[in-house]
């Protein structure tokens, strides 16, 4: 997927807390779901990340997309 300069930036940021805030449809969830398996990749344990959204729907579905990109299956 080809990111934009600020989708990127979000993505790669570290050493600091991060909030991604954007429209409806814009990657949020693609965005974060990127960023937690490249933390994970770096050997960040997901139990010392916090990751909130706005409504249990959304948590799932990021939970689902986490769980895909970290462990590789479709």
């Amino acid at each position: 997927m080809e990111w934009t300069k600020e989708q990127q930036d979000a993505i790669e940021a570290r050493g600091q807390d991060l909030l991604v805030s954007a429209a409806a449809g814009s990657g949020k969830t693609a965005v974060l779901t990127e960023r937690v398996a490249k933390l994970a990749e770096e050997g960040t344990p997901l139990d010392r990340m916090l990751i909130i959204t706005f409504t249990n729907a959304a948590a799932a579905e990021m939970k689902e997309r986490i769980r895909k990109s970290i462990t590789n299956t479709p």
